[in-house]
């Protein structure tokens, strides 16, 4: 007999009857929130003493606890991890959007723009073709490439910070681009939805239609919300009433998440512009930092429900893919940065370090535009775990890649040299 064995077996047995207990819906939803809450501590604990971001502690967190890792899932309810993304999602483009009011974004330089639109639409065309190539389904191809064809601007904002370049020249032009590809991944997701919705249809007077549908929504808010909503916020702000600020911007933030589904687009296209909107009015500062704290647990919940609801058993078959699909996305951005950035006269080595600035992480939008294509169902069950293989690899790598970029020194820069450039 061996006791060692019994006691083991018989903790085997108890463990997934210890998770299951009770069968009010509430009991599925407080046990998944302690069990998300202690896992994603502890994986936090270890990414901070490896000195990582924490987005790889988060999405490490969600694949322990998530339904199809073994022996069984630590979460009772799927459904609960779907809201969670969901309501982290609308959360985390909407204090995204409060980092770029109007004036900003008129603000980014000719050049940032142009190459932004040339790397996005590149890097887009290049890695369908190879998805194409690898095999994947048409619309998987599509959704892989617009999620590789965007940058994580936050791990990317952080890394520039810890390596002191954030006030490089180079890191100027990589914020404009950031800024821009941001704003072409938002607006493409809308776009990819409503054509998939509609039974993936793909004709130009669909796309046309679609694209009138997401340029007036985008324009009418900006036009006529910018002229009414800022003077709101700010009406709030002056009561000194924090928590009536705090839920007169969260109101809007889920109003016009709400109105942007009921238009057939993503929610990230209103949360985002409730956030542009809340930029704009002088209580902006003050609401930035109200809801941050909101942000960084909603932030959280995503990314943990993202891990979760990707099926690790099909992470080997599916790393060769995730690997080459790595290597195109980054030669891409790299090559097309980097080509446009010489072309317009900026020193060899301004542009080399904006082009790894830019080609080196992937993050938290990419894996909204594969959780946007997982709603509409348009993509396979494949296409989130590779997208959780290339964010953790690239989250990983990327301060290496941009560290060795700031080593780089191939010209000393000219004294005037993309200044009149960046107007």
């Amino acid at each position: 007999m061996n006791p060692a064995g019994t006691i083991t077996g018989a903790a085997s047995a108890l463990l997934p009857q210890f998770f299951s207990i009770g069968n009010d819906p509430l009991d599925f939803v407080v046990q998944d929130i302690a069990v998300i809450m202690i896992v994603a501590a502890v994986m936090l604990a270890i990414t901070y003493k490896l000195k990582q971001p924490m987005v790889i502690g988060y999405i490490a967190a969600g694949m322990i606890i998530g339904p199809f890792t073994p022996p069984f899932s630590l979460v009772r309810s799927p459904e609960t991890l779907n809201l969670f993304a969901e309501l982290g999602i609308i959360m985390l483009l909407f204090v995204t959007g409060t980092e770029f009011p109007i004036a900003k974004l008129r603000s980014v330089g000719r050049i940032s723009i142009v190459t932004a639109l040339a790397e996005s639409i590149g890097t887009l065309l290049i890695v369908f073709f190879i998805a194409q190539n690898l095999g994947f389904a048409f619309y998987d191809a599509l959704f892989l490439a617009l999620a590789l064809s965007v940058t994580s601007t936050v791990i990317t904002i952080r890394i520039l910070e810890d390596v002191g370049l954030i006030r490089d020249k180079s890191s100027t032009l990589i914020l404009g681009i950031l800024i821009v590809e941001d704003i072409i991944a938002i607006s493409g997701l809308g776009i990819l939805q409503s054509v998939a919705a509609a039974g993936g249809t793909v004709s130009l007077v669909s796309i046309a239609v679609t694209l009138g549908i997401v340029g007036g929504f985008i324009g009418g808010i900006i036009v006529i919300g910018s002229k009414f909503v800022p003077k709101l916020i700010d009406r709030a702000g002056r009561t000194n009433d924090y928590a009536l600020l705090l839920i007169t911007i969260l109101s809007l933030a889920f109003g016009l998440s709400f109105l942007a589904n009921g238009l057939g687009m993503s929610v990230v296209i209103g949360a985002f512009l409730a956030g542009v909107l809340v930029a704009e009015s002088k209580s902006a500062a003050v609401a930035r930092i109200i809801t941050i704290p909101l942000r960084d647990m909603f932030a959280a919940l995503f990314f943990i429900s993202i891990g979760a609801l990707m099926d690790v058993r099909l992470l080997p078959v599916f790393i060769v893919p995730a690997i080459i699909l790595i290597l195109t996305s980054f030669a891409s951005k790299l090559l097309i940065v980097t080509g446009m950035l010489v072309r317009a006269k900026y020193d060899n080595t301004t542009a080399l370090r904006a082009g790894l600035g830019i080609s080196a992480t992937k993050g938290e939008l990419s894996l909204v535009v594969a959780k946007g294509g997982q709603d509409v169902g348009a993509i396979s069950s494949a296409i989130l775990p590779i997208l959780g293989v290339i964010t953790i690899v690239t989250t990983f790598m990327g301060p290496f890649i941009i560290r060795v970029g700031s080593r780089f020194k191939l010209a000393e820069p000219t004294e005037d040299s993309g200044e009149s450039k960046e107007s």
